[in-house]
């Protein structure tokens, strides 16, 4: 029997048609074998991976058994899969691999897009596990993580990505993410106010209880809270990450004492490339679309990098520019191979027409700033290439 890279050597990231419905109607042949999980998915456009795994520390600082998928990875396949405060091994998803294999067909496990695959593999991987955290890949309403039936429904911020597959506007790409509210729901109050609107409306239609995150949050909370984010230097956006978080633990957990126990308690945030330092002059970010932009122009005003960049060609690249202009010296174009087209002439078009500097990269300097903004492939390519990963 192969071994799970192997099997994912047949299968590419990257496809041209998606069938919508593949997922479920797998998940139905084999759904008893799942079993009933206390399955929490984390629903949106920014901030899914940083809120899933800060809800995942929480719950391991209280010794609960808890997993976070998430995606995509940065360097390793099986960074995915995080179970009570570490990576799983090769060995643990050599195993859930087996076990998948033992349970579908070869026909149906052969069908699995590579994320269906990796999301079954999940529930095979944590099926000892009290507590899983589903990070939904593009959208919601036909997500592999989806299928499965959910004590919580957290949606961070909702806003325009992959226009292609979920819709040209807002209403539409919020309504996808949206329609699988489980019957208790958590929102981040960071939304455009249609998103909002359709939330409630959503909640009504389902007789969900649908929260804000800032109902749960009193005062004791955001003093706690504001001491982790001080003595972490977490940007804005992951302080708001943190909240969103600590707010569904509260809901989860039933108990505002046991949620500050955690809070006290909790480990800097397990995630890479999320604002991360990289060396005293270099940060990564792998936000990469207009929203995340403008977050980082928040934290860092005033300063100026070097924006070491690159784009997939269905990115809104003139506008993540323009919101990053205030941070830029100059672009410095990074070059990797891609399966998807690279946009390297759309940025020097979109930098001319803001006025900005730009040039392809060609070596780090130890007395200029630099900010490598895009997408996990680039952040992976970067690091690798001019760092020892660790």
């Amino acid at each position: 029997m192969s071994d799970y890279k192997a099997f994912l050597a047949k299968k590419s990231e990257i496809y041209a048609t998606i069938d919508r419905f593949r997922a479920m109607r797998v998940f139905e042949k084999y759904k008893a074998f799942f079993g009933a999980k206390k399955i929490i998915q984390i629903i949106g456009t920014n901030g899914k991976g940083s809120t899933g795994r800060f809800l995942a520390q929480l719950l391991n600082a209280l010794n609960l058994s808890v997993a976070h998928y998430t995606s995509p990875h940065l360097f390793e396949f099986r960074e995915r899969f995080w179970q009570n405060g570490a990576v799983l091994s090769d060995e643990a998803l050599n195993l859930a691999h087996e076990n998948l294999a033992r349970v579908m067909s070869e026909k149906d496990l052969n069908a699995l897009s590579y994320f269906e695959y990796a999301t079954f593999l999940a529930m095979c991987a944590f099926k000892e596990c009290e507590f899983i955290i589903f990070e939904a890949g593009l959208g919601g309403e036909y997500d592999a993580t989806s299928v499965f039936s959910k004590q919580m429904s957290v949606f961070t911020r909702i806003d325009y990505d992959h226009t292609h597959i979920l819709g040209e506007n807002l209403k539409d790409i919020a309504r996808t993410k949206l329609k699988v509210m489980s019957q208790k729901a958590l929102i981040s109050e960071q939304q455009d106010e249609l998103v909002l609107n359709l939330a409630h409306k959503i909640a009504l239609l389902k007789n969900a209880t649908l929260y804000k995150a800032s109902q749960i949050i009193d005062e004791n909370d955001k003093i706690a809270l504001n001491a982790y984010a001080q003595k972490h230097s977490l940007p804005e956006f992951l302080a708001h990450n943190l909240c969103v978080s600590f707010s569904a633990l509260t809901l989860l957990i039933n108990s505002k004492e046991k949620a500050l126990q955690a809070l006290k308690s909790l480990q800097k945030l397990d995630l890479r490339g999320r604002l991360e330092q990289i060396a005293p002059n270099v940060f990564v970010d792998v936000g990469h679309n207009e929203n995340a932009a403008a977050a980082l122009v928040a934290h860092f005003k005033g300063q100026k990098f070097n924006l070491v960049y690159n784009s997939f060609a269905d990115k809104k690249i003139f506008k993540i520019l323009e919101n990053l202009k205030p941070l830029i010296a100059k672009i410095m174009i990074y070059d990797y191979a891609s399966e998807r087209a690279l946009a390297k002439k759309e940025i020097k078009n979109a930098a001319k027409a803001l006025n900005i500097e730009c040039e392809d990269f060609k070596t780090l300097k130890k007395d200029e700033k630099y900010l490598v903004f895009g997408s996990f492939l680039l952040a992976q390519h970067f690091i690798k290439e001019n760092f020892e990963t660790t």
